[in-house]
């Protein structure tokens, strides 16, 4: 598959760029106001942006040509990182800027995911999105490493410029190494087709579980993690690779190693994994301890690997771009808001209690959805369900 190659390269370059540019902006915004909740929006709160793009452009992922709209949009994505890094620029302005980047960003992923449903046969899906989820782990591992570097080198603007370059080398890796290829779906995008297709998704009770699995219990821990800055200013590096660590390992041993026949076993107890060891945050663990218990929980990550390919199975091709692209930019909106919920919790307490407030939140909720994730055996019928358009 000579396609695939491009598409890795082009997104390992995008995602080391987000990461180098989301450690600047939280290290930025927190030595500028001090507060934990700016902090943690500065890093995820582009996300909250993403909603307006699942439920307003999301049909474009299926109606634009690929190459051309992964290069128009990691371009986009550059210069409006080049744009954080303008001296002096408010902080009340930063934020408008993010919420720019979030829009570019949700659709770039809706069209990023629907092409990987189109390059790989189905049965491959697993493992195609597990070396990109792996490729994220590891950019991103070395995208803190790397942040961490130009931040005690530069400054948190020079380091903002550095993940702007890396994010206009994705989009010349996009326009060089992919092939042109049509739209997957006929039409023009639009909002009343991007909301036809969306109520139509959301009408599937499967489909609704697994959408809801993949977004609110993630949204929680990563609301955890959006405190690391505030937690342990010297060390948030440091935790944040570890969490790409075990979000890479995870991802490996599950996409790569695991049987069929055990992953739809160790979807359940990977979703709790992901929660339960933040619990630790109670305690007010020291950083050995916090490092251990972040690494072993972001192993959890993998469930989504799972619950990815069931929402494959269970939507029709035409429209797997918008689902997938829905998926992510919910996801992503979750995140931000379980950044700004953990903010604002920290804001009255302190870092280590919000972080095991949301842990425990999440748990909550995993064992909630529980019931409605077990196995249906009317998937493979729903997944001919025909999408009007």
């Amino acid at each position: 598959m000579p396609q695939f190659a491009p598409l890795f390269a082009s997104s390992a370059a995008q995602t080391m760029g987000t990461t180098v540019s989301g450690l600047a902006l939280g290290t930025l915004v927190y030595a500028a106001t001090g507060s934990p909740l700016l902090s943690a929006l500065s890093m995820f709160g582009s996300s909250f942006a993403q909603v307006i793009g699942a439920t307003a452009l999301m049909s474009a992922a299926d109606r634009l040509p690929p190459r051309a709209a992964l290069t128009v949009l990691a371009a986009a994505l550059g210069l409006g990182t080049a744009v954080l890094a303008i001296p002096g620029l408010p902080v009340w302005a930063l934020f408008v800027v993010l919420l720019g980047l979030g829009l570019v960003t949700s659709l770039g992923g809706g069209v990023r995911q629907g092409l990987l449903s189109e390059l790989l046969p189905e049965r491959a899906y697993v493992l195609g999105r597990s070396v990109l989820n792996a490729s994220v782990g590891v950019t991103q591992i070395c995208g803190f490493a790397l942040g961490g570097l130009l931040l005690a080198a530069l400054s948190p603007r020079g380091t903002l410029l550095a993940a702007a370059a890396l994010a206009l080398a994705a989009a010349l890796i996009s326009w060089v190494g992919l092939g042109p290829r049509p739209p997957r779906a006929s039409g023009r995008p639009s909002i009343s087709a991007t909301w036809r297709v969306n109520v139509r998704l959301w009408s599937s009770a499967p489909r609704r579980y697994v959408f809801l699995a993949l977004w609110v219990p993630n949204g929680l821990i990563v609301g955890c993690e959006a405190l690391f800055v505030p937690y342990a200013p010297g060390h948030a590096a440091l935790l944040f690779a570890l969490a790409a660590a075990g979000m890479l390992a995870g991802d490996v041993v599950v996409g790569r190693f695991v049987p069929a026949r055990w992953r739809e076993r160790l979807a359940a107890p990977l979703r709790l994994l992901l929660a339960v060891p933040y619990l630790v945050f109670f305690l007010h663990p020291a950083p050995v301890l916090a490092a251990v218990a972040v690494t072993v929980a972001s192993a959890g990550y993998a469930a989504g690997l799972m619950l990815q390919e069931r929402l494959v199975a269970l939507t029709p091709p035409d429209v797997r771009g918008q689902a997938l692209g829905l998926n992510s930019s919910a996801m992503m909106t979750m995140q931000g808001a379980g950044a700004a919920l953990a903010g604002a919790l920290a804001q009255h307490t302190s870092p280590a209690v919000a972080m095991s407030v949301m842990a425990a939140a999440s748990v909550i909720v995993t064992l909630c959805l529980a019931p409605g994730l077990r196995s249906d055996p009317a998937r493979q019928e729903l997944a001919s369900e025909p999408v009007s358009c």
